[in-house]
């Protein structure tokens, strides 16, 4: 299962490297990386490129987390038990999160993993999508803070795979707190990679979202 688990992260990051919206910035002569928040995540791909590549590179980074976990399912449902074939999945799901946080061509420095989170989440926590989406949603339709309102998701994320693992209701078997392990460092890394976010909310100079693009 060592064994696994490593090419699960292999392979979950190198999916976890393709960012929409790095290469859509590159391909128009824009670099994210220097633009912007110098993020290469969606929010600052809307800032910089529009609503239509930030909507692609969305969905992009949540599917880029869910692609490599249906591989490794179909791979090994036959293989290895149930237990070891969901944590499998939600291995690969968690190296896509690391792929896109960490991508080695970027000397590590990502995006923050928000996207990439939620698709993880649905491949390991699906019982938790519906407090992420709204926790998420509610929060930027009050106060147009995206960074808020994914620092708020994020937060979720970490305190429902706590009580969902600990109790049961999310089931890995022998592979229980390595399930807990991962939801809450996905969380807890996205809520660190937002720390010059968090100065500027505290100092009340955080930009707002808006889906108005000014090129």
């Amino acid at each position: 299962m060592i064994l696994y688990r490593c090419i699960a992260l292999l392979i979950g990051y190198a999916c976890g490297l393709f960012t929409f919206g790095y290469i859509a910035g590159k391909v128009t002569g824009n670099d994210l990386t220097k633009k912007g928040s110098g993020n290469i995540g969606a929010t600052n791909t809307l800032r910089i490129l529009g609503v239509k590549p930030a909507v692609i590179a969305l969905i992009s980074d949540i599917l880029k987390a869910i692609v490599p976990a249906i591989i490794f399912y179909f791979i090994f449902r036959n293989i290895v038990d149930h237990d070891s074939t969901k944590i499998l999945t939600l291995y690969a799901a968690f190296g896509a999160v690391l792929g896109h946080d960490f991508p080695f061509y970027l000397k590590f420095k990502g995006g923050k993993g928000i996207a990439t989170d939620f698709g993880m989440s649905l491949v390991g926590y699906p019982i938790e999508a519906p407090i992420l989406i709204a926790t998420f949603f509610i929060t930027v339709f009050i106060t147009k803070y995206v960074s808020l309102s994914s620092i708020l998701a994020c937060t979720a994320l970490i305190v429902q795979t706590i009580i969902f693992c600990l109790t049961g209701v999310v089931d890995y078997g022998p592979y229980q707190y390595e399930a807990l392990f991962i939801g809450v460092f996905c969380g807890a890394v996205s809520i660190i990679k937002h720390h010059a976010n968090i100065g500027r909310l505290v100092h009340h100079t955080e930009s707002k979202v808006s889906l108005h693009h000014n090129k």
